[in-house]
């Protein structure tokens, strides 16, 4: 079988799979909970897998370290003030990809993460340039890069595999399958942090947020190689 050569996917083809998992980070309060009554020190468990408080506030203090060391400290900082909601959304998120991956036989190999990352650099004129775009944009941390890398190889497999287009029949259907996905895995969060919506595959703290896929069909003029998820 032919195996096309992901080093020559366009930038659009890129920048959809990046849209499509960047809206997960939706706005909200810095989370400082330290654990539920149900799952002490938990603040998420995700298909019977913990999500402990402790590596939530490592990925935040991760990226806030990144940001205090930048000229730009004070900006960055002001910009991510939801940087624990987006990093919490971020890691249910990426095990609720997890197993749609796993359920459509797709998996990701050393070569297309290595090739994916050397474009994205490309895209940005260098690994500083795309190291400072994702801590500008979405707080990650220059060591958190291969979870964005990983996120946007993933999410243009599945895409690709069920001809998924970027119209409101194909996001619908790409809604379907992971609200479906969502809610085979029980996800409970510690409710101080507020609850998982399987409809909406995010955290919904009772705040009237539009579902993640439509937000980025508004957004997505506006989404490319500055604009990466998290």
């Amino acid at each position: 079988m032919h195996r096309r050569d992901r080093r020559h996917d366009s930038p659009a083809r890129r920048r959809t799979a990046l849209a499509l998992s960047a809206a997960l980070l939706a706005a909200a309060p810095l989370l400082t909970a330290c654990g539920g009554e149900a799952h002490p020190g938990a603040a998420a468990v995700v298909g019977g897998e913990r999500i402990d408080v402790s590596s939530l506030q490592a990925e935040v203090k991760a990226a806030r370290d990144a940001q205090a060391a930048s000229p730009q400290s004070a900006q960055l900082i002001a910009a991510t003030g939801d940087l624990g909601r987006q990093k919490l959304n971020g890691m249910i998120f990426d095990r609720i990809l997890g197993k749609v991956a796993a359920d459509q036989g797709v998996t990701v190999s050393r070569a297309e993460l290595q090739e994916t990352r050397a474009a994205f650099v490309r895209e940005n004129g260098g690994v500083e340039g795309l190291e400072a775009v994702l801590l500008q944009q979405q707080g990650v941390a220059p060591g958190q890069v291969g979870d964005v890398v990983r996120r946007n190889v993933l999410m243009t497999k599945i895409i690709e595999k069920l001809g998924i287009t970027e119209t409101p029949e194909g996001q619908q259907k790409l809604q379907e399958l992971f609200a479906a996905a969502s809610k085979s895995l029980d996800i409970d969060v510690n409710p101080r942090y507020g609850a998982w919506d399987d409809t909406k595959v995010q955290l919904d703290t009772g705040a009237d947020t539009a579902p993640w896929l439509v937000q980025v069909t508004r957004g997505q003029g506006a989404a490319g190689a500055e604009q990466l998820p998290g």
